[in-house]
């Protein structure tokens, strides 16, 4: 799992208790460690481990840029200097969380110690001044549900924000001609983004695939090891030493240009020259943490990369055609792809073969295991980019060919609407967890406007809040 490093700068005020500040950053950052939360402590910087002097502000982001920290935590542990935080997160330009401790019962004379609700509230308010995206967790004890569940979301979303800002994807060929809906701007993704591209042409793959034919036997054996037990093998044996051979080439190439995905023209210029589809050679990198998305899809690469960072890495994600309309089920689709997902996600032993309407073998034929999922895209047009996002169930339905998954959403039209009109394409990014909220809230760091396909943005931000709630699991 990708490890995130937080920056802990708890804060207090001066007219407030001090000693309760400081009993309240003691308690914050055990309960951070008791979690196994990865931060960068302040304590030495000055004697209560506290920022609330411009001084001490300069060292603490000193310190934090050299630890190269992921995100600025700022607990409230009394009601806190709220320009100092705001001067903290405008420098370091890492996504903010804000959040302080539920408040004790006034003492029997009426004062009150910390007034962190308070504190709170003027935070929030300077960090706008200060045109400084943040996230709020709601104000509760240490060790309420709410405290956790917002930590961990946070650490989500720096990943987000981690990865989208660090993109390079590895881009093979160029676009198949017929293609036009996967056109992408490379220079404005440069420009806007910082996502950058590395194209090669096909005979630098091919050449690399040469090369570890005769130079990386031993790993040429290994993956065909894990192929032969992974997958009922359909083609021959020469068809099946190709794909791990492409394999191998795709995953050298993406190392040696320090890229973290691929976007290949899977077809039709490569059948001519290898004689095989990539699909399932595709699978075994999805499998190993490097998306590989088809038809030369840029924004896909772009997708998957954000849909596996706010699963901290863990687990896979799966690139898809929305293609027709369940035959039974009023509102299902068919996600399916001629055989690139990962095959930790099939429901039963997945067989290597050929696609559907290709001749060429290379192709993963398997259903996907059902459960709630994610659906997502990353596209953009005329200067504008977004983020579709939304839930959906697996369903029973039809056998088919390829990798596949029927899908049920609250409503099709709907959705199909928001796909036709734009700016999305046929293709998504699904994953197995409920990530919209994650991804909600990454997007207010870079830059792309968030899309939700039902109308769930009240039950997202009430979420986000920390209040209970049910997405349908």
């Amino acid at each position: 799992m990708k490890k995130i490093k937080l920056g802990f700068a708890p804060t207090r005020r001066s007219i407030f208790s001090a000693p309760d500040a400081i009993k309240y950053r003691n308690l914050t950052a055990a309960r951070l460690r008791e979690l196994g939360i990865d931060f960068v402590d302040i304590d030495d910087i000055n004697a209560e481990g506290l920022l609330y002097s411009d001084a001490d502000r300069e060292r603490i982001a000193e310190k934090f840029r050299s630890e190269g920290i992921d995100g600025l935590f700022l607990p409230h542990c009394n009601f806190g200097t709220e320009y100092e935080c705001a001067r903290l997160a405008k420098e370091l330009d890492v996504p903010v969380l804000l959040w302080g401790p539920l408040d004790e019962r006034p003492e029997s004379d009426g004062t009150r110690l910390r007034d962190t609700q308070c504190g709170l509230f003027a935070t929030g308010k300077v960090l706008r001044r200060f045109r400084v995206p943040f996230t709020y967790m709601t104000n509760c004890r240490l060790n309420d549900p709410a405290f956790e569940r917002g930590i961990r979301d946070f650490l989500a979303v720096c990943s987000v924000v981690r990865t989208f800002r660090h993109i390079r994807i590895l881009q093979i060929s160029t676009r198949p001609f017929d293609f036009w809906s996967t056109m992408c701007n490379e220079g404005e993704l440069l420009e806007k983004f910082n996502i950058q591209l590395s194209p090669i042409p096909m005979p630098e793959l091919t050449e690399e695939m040469k090369r570890v034919r005769k130079d990386e036997r031993d790993a040429v054996e290994s993956v065909l090891g894990y192929i032969r037990e992974k997958m009922d093998v359909m083609i021959s044996d020469v068809e099946t030493e190709t794909v791990a051979v492409l394999k191998i080439a795709m995953r050298n190439l993406a190392g040696k240009y320090g890229c973290q995905a691929i976007a290949i023209q899977c077809w039709n210029a490569l059948q001519g020259e290898i004689g095989i589809m990539p699909c399932a050679a595709n699978a075994l990198l999805n499998d190993e943490g490097i998306p590989v998305v088809c038809e030369t899809d840029i924004h896909g690469a772009i997708t998957a990369l954000m849909a596996e960072a706010a699963l901290l890495d863990d687990s896979r994600s799966f690139f898809a055609d929305w293609t027709i309309r369940h035959p039974d089920i009023e509102n299902g689709e068919l996600l399916q792809h001629c055989g690139p997902w990962p095959l930790s996600i099939a429901s039963c032993r997945p067989q290597l073969t050929y696609p559907l309407a290709f001749d060429h073998p290379g192709s993963v034929t398997a259903e996907a295991k059902h459960g709630l999922i994610t659906l997502c895209r990353f596209d953009g047009d005329n200067g504008e980019y977004s983020l579709l996002l939304g839930n959906a169930k697996g369903v029973d339905g039809p056998k088919c060919m390829g990798t596949y998954l029927w899908i049920e959403v609250e409503n099709i039209k709907r959705l199909e609407a928001k796909i036709v009109c734009g700016p999305y394409i046929h293709h998504c990014v699904g994953v197995y967890s409920n990530i919209v909220p994650i991804l909600y809230e990454a997007c207010k760091y870079i830059g792309v406007k968030p899309d939700l396909y039902d109308p769930i943005q009240e039950k997202v931000e009430a979420y986000l809040r920390g209040e209970d709630v049910s997405f349908g699991e």
